[in-house]
């Protein structure tokens, strides 16, 4: 078992890596938009674990770290799965605004590598799904009230309501309510599917590639 302490540190340096990332990409990159934002939830977390918000410090740091290193090893130049691609590729796209990409991100983190992490957790703790689920949904709960200011931040104000209306009913159709669902359900699968790893792969890599698909519709071009 990892000492508490050592995640303790685990924590800090995600955040001064993403800390390092916002400050080498320009401000409007697609990838930078969701930086900011996943920053910001990683802060949050940081904060509500020293004040004691999660029952299970421990399992909540534990599955902080690695949902972040998630992230981190794509945003570092590591390989991309089919869930960042259209992110990552789009990133500088003039017709996409900064709600899609703020918006697309959360999709890939949450929809596949959430459900990854919270495996990857078990495997480390020892632990089954459900002995996480209560620090899962109050991560959840952070992310979901971080949502509603990033659309009221990024949406477009009155003066542009020929772009507004295309955006929003293009959003409206992504649910981060669902995708934490959809994320959870996977988590069990994978544990569940975990003395076959030949399924589990495949699985997996299907889930890839849906939540890719998914990111692509978000990352839909606009006119200006």
């Amino acid at each position: 078992m990892v000492r508490l302490e050592q995640f303790t540190t685990e924590v800090d340096t995600v955040v001064s890596r993403m800390r390092a990332l916002d400050g080498a990409w320009p401000e409007h990159d697609g990838v930078a938009v969701f930086n900011r934002v996943y920053l910001a939830v990683t802060e949050e977390v940081d904060r509500r674990l020293d004040a004691g918000y999660f029952r299970d410090r421990h399992g909540a740091i534990a599955l902080d770290v690695r949902f972040a290193e998630r992230y981190l090893a794509v945003a570092e130049e590591g390989p991309l799965p089919a869930c960042w691609r259209p992110l990552f590729q789009l990133r500088r796209h003039p017709g996409v605004r900064p709600l899609q990409f703020a918006l697309a991100g959360i999709n890939a983190h949450i929809g596949h590598d959430l459900a990854l992490a919270v495996v990857d957790t078990c495997r480390a703790l020892g632990r089954e799904p459900a002995a996480l689920e209560d620090e899962f949904e109050r991560v959840g709960d952070l992310l979901g009230a971080l949502e509603e200011r990033i659309r009221e931040d990024l949406m477009p104000g009155p003066d542009l309501l020929q772009l507004a209306d295309p955006l929003t009913h293009l959003l409206g159709a992504w649910s981060l309510e669902r995708a934490r669902e959809a994320a959870w359900s996977a988590a069990r699968a994978l544990w569940a599917l975990r003395h076959l790893p030949d399924v589990a792969e495949e699985f997996a890599r299907r889930l890839d590639a849906a939540v890719g698909f998914a990111s692509r519709m978000l990352l839909t071009p606009l006119p200006h």
